[in-house]
């Protein structure tokens, strides 16, 4: 089983290695320990909303960005576990227009760059 937290972590670790900074660096600008910070980071505990918001105003990204990564990165881990969509009887199947919002199947969206690198992985 896939835990939020765990996909949080790995988010919040990715952003924070992708910037070049230290634990210790983004634990102070965001005033939380640096010990509580790396065990976030490693999924071993729950970030409330006012740390993750905190967490994220250090590294400089939205909140709603952050979300969204472990939204997708989330989906994709439910994928793997469910049940291939052609072994499903036809009047189990959703259309597609109720599988994919047209929020992010437009060509205006240009998706996310590392949830696209997973699949093609």
């Amino acid at each position: 089983m896939v835990l939020l937290r765990q996909l949080l972590g790995d988010v919040l670790r990715r952003l924070r290695v992708r910037q070049a900074r230290t634990l210790r660096e983004v634990s102070t600008v965001a005033r939380v320990s640096l010990g509580y910070l790396s065990e976030v980071e490693r999924g071993q505990k729950e970030a409330s909303s006012e740390l993750l918001a905190s967490i994220c105003g250090a590294l400089g990204v939205p909140l709603s960005q952050v979300l969204r990564e472990v939204s997708d990165q989330f989906a994709l881990a439910e994928l793997q576990h469910a049940p291939v969509l052609a072994d499903a009887p036809e009047h189990e199947r959703l259309p597609m227009s109720e599988t994919v919002p047209s929020t992010i199947s437009g060509p205006e969206f240009d998706g996310f760059p590392e949830v696209k690198d997973m699949v093609a992985a």
